[in-house]
């Protein structure tokens, strides 16, 4: 079986899953609250995109080497997964905190206004996804995060 063979796949692997389960004590270290949820979830510290995308171009520079047509690709396929990660989605992010504040602010509006209103409704609506990209050194660390998963395998695996 060629696919638990290569390299650059379970780096990129690798790198998602360790970024998603760090996410947990980096947060509960900051919160003190432990959510289980971040391991399934978008956005936090590090960045699991960029984790992956540097993991599996570090492993394809090491199979390949710098001047190989494939390190090429994976290295731009990496700068534009982490520039969207850490430019449009955190902007879409940010937009989202801003709509749900104003379903709040509104629906505090609608209730105020009319006493008929018995139940909040803001219960009722699921908030948008604010957790949508990263922060500029979210996708740092998943960066270095990647690189370092890349370099223990072919130093200390391969």
């Amino acid at each position: 079986m060629e696919l638990f063979t290569n390299i650059p796949l379970i780096a990129a692997l690798l790198g998602i899953i360790l970024a998603q389960f760090i996410k947990v004590p980096i947060t509960y270290i900051v919160t003190r609250k432990l959510d289980w949820k971040l391991m399934t979830s978008t956005g936090g510290m590090p960045s699991s995109h960029s984790a992956a995308v540097t993991a599996v171009t570090t492993a394809v520079a090491f199979e390949t080497g710098l001047g190989s047509p494939l390190f090429a690709v994976s290295a731009i396929f990496a700068v534009i997964v982490m520039f969207d990660a850490s430019g449009v989605r955190f902007q879409a992010g940010q937009q989202a905190v801003i709509i749900n504040q104003m379903r709040i602010d509104f629906q505090t509006f609608v209730n105020q206004s009319k006493d008929w209103v018995h139940k909040k409704e803001e219960e009722k609506m699921e908030e948008l996804k604010t957790l949508l990209g990263h922060k500029p050194s979210e996708v740092f660390m998943g960066a270095i995060t990647g690189i370092v998963i890349s370099v223990v395998i072919y130093a200390f695996i391969i």
